[in-house]
This record gives C-alpha cells, structure tokens and sequence, in this order.
C-alpha cells in the first residue's frame, strides 16, 4: 500500500466533478452532507473520525476524509478516493487520509460488497457505552430495534495493524453495526443515507442509556424476551434500507442542514 500518508498527490479541487462520473458525484455529495450533519450533531472528535462509501463501479475504490479537514469543511470535492490497497487514486486537497481510517473501511468495503458506506464516530455517550460491560442495553425503544442487530470489536489499540482488519471483519460477521470497545460506534449500510440512519439511532440510544444511568442507583426496567423479539420484528425493515423510511429520514436530514449549509455540494 502507499500515499496513505500527508503526502500531496494533486491540488485540483475545482475540477472533480468534471473528472468524475454522474453516479460518483451523487454518492460524495450524500458523503460530504453526512458529515456536515455529524458535525451539526456535534459528533465529531476534531479531525480524528471518518466516514466512507464505495464508488460506484468496477473499481474497488471508496471515498474518505482528507486527513486535517474538520467535518465541516469536507465538501464533495475534497473528499479523497482510494483504493482497496491503500493506493491514493485522487487528493485533491493533498493532505492524505489518516491511516486508521483506512485500516478499519478498508477492511468492510473489502469484504462485504453489501456496505455501499460506512461511518464511525468517537461520541462521549458511544465511548462510554462501549467500555461497559453489557454493551447495549436494551432499555429503550431505540437499543431495542437493535437487539441481535449489534456486533463487538475488541480494543486492539490505534487501528494501525493491517492484520486487524480480519479479526474486525470477523466480529461484524453479516452486521451492519458494530460497537468498538473502548473506542467508539460504526454503523455500515446499503447507502450513505440508510447507514446515517442507523448512526443516528445507534446514538441516541447511547444517549439515552447514558442518561438512564445517571442516577447511578436508579433499577432500570428491562422488557419482556417477548416484547423485544416483538419490536426486533418490527425493525427490520430498518435493517434492509430500501424502504420510503429512508428517504423520508433523509430528506428531512438534508431539510435542517440546507437551512444553513449549502457549501457541501460543491
């Protein structure tokens, strides 16, 4: 592998869409407004985290952040393209990506063509309830529809082992969310769209399992096995994220951001 690093491969930011297709041009402007929400969400850990999405294609090529740029300054045009091996096929910024980014979307977008995107993020509440125990409790309407639905990572360090990206794959097994422990949340989908939806439910149910353990001595009550394979039931067309629900998330997504955020698309 190689150009993983800072180093500059070319400056030519305003003329990306003319060099790449239709179809990429879609999914980096899905990309870069994934990340501007992320950062309206105020999920981001400065420069630290990545989101991901493969180019349409026979290339196995993907999409990531340049390694410097915050959340909200990633628009469809830096958006840096790589390829399986690590190969910088395109930077227009020049600043390279973070390795550990890499290391981690290299290992899904390689081994399951299923994840058109993949998004991992290192929120206090995901962090916090990564390093407990019981991983995610199902308390809540939100941890419930994820129940059977969430694999785990253990902590290896800073992702910087190639080798690791096996034991990684292996973990996520058919999921498409995954708890990293002691390092934070990944949620994978068929789209950008559907694996933002599964990120900001996954969020909000650490959210709120934080918060239900505030008290620290308040009993928490736990549904019935039949209930949860109840609403387990019922989420799963959450899980396949080809459903109008989709959409409609989105769409309203885009709604909020576009109130004061237009500068993703260029």
């Amino acid at each position: 592998m190689s150009n993983v690093s800072s180093l500059p491969v070319q400056h030519n930011e305003s003329g990306v869409r003319d060099r790449v297709s239709a179809e990429e041009w879609e999914v980096r402007v899905a990309l870069a407004a994934a990340y501007r929400l992320a950062a309206l969400k105020r999920w981001t850990d400065h420069i630290y985290t990545h989101f991901s999405a493969r180019v349409p294609g026979p290339e196995e090529h993907f999409l990531i952040n340049a390694f410097g740029l915050l959340f909200d300054e990633i628009t469809a045009s830096n958006l840096v393209k790589v390829d399986i091996d690590g190969t910088i096929v395109d930077d227009p910024t020049g600043l390279g990506i973070n390795y550990a980014g890499y290391v981690i979307h290299s290992a899904i977008h390689a081994a399951r063509h299923d994840l058109k995107a993949v998004l991992h993020t290192h929120t206090r509440d995901g962090i916090a309830v990564s390093a407990q125990k019981g991983g995610l409790l199902p308390i809540s309407q939100h941890s419930i529809g994820f129940s059977g639905r969430v694999a785990y990572h253990g902590y290896e360090g800073v992702a910087l082992d190639l080798d690791e990206r096996e034991r990684l794959v292996a973990d996520l097994g058919d999921k498409s969310v995954m708890i990293l422990r002691n390092h934070g949340l990944l949620a994978a989908g068929v789209s950008v769209e559907h694996a933002f939806q599964q990120l900001q439910t996954l969020e909000y149910a650490c959210n709120i399992q934080i918060a239900a353990q505030a008290s620290g001595n308040a009993e928490l009550i736990f549904p019935p096995a039949e209930v949860v394979a109840k609403v387990e039931e019922q989420a799963k067309v959450f899980k396949s994220g080809t459903g109008p629900h989709v959409v409609r998330h989105w769409n309203a997504l885009i709604r909020q951001l576009e109130r004061t955020d237009t500068d993703y698309k260029n």
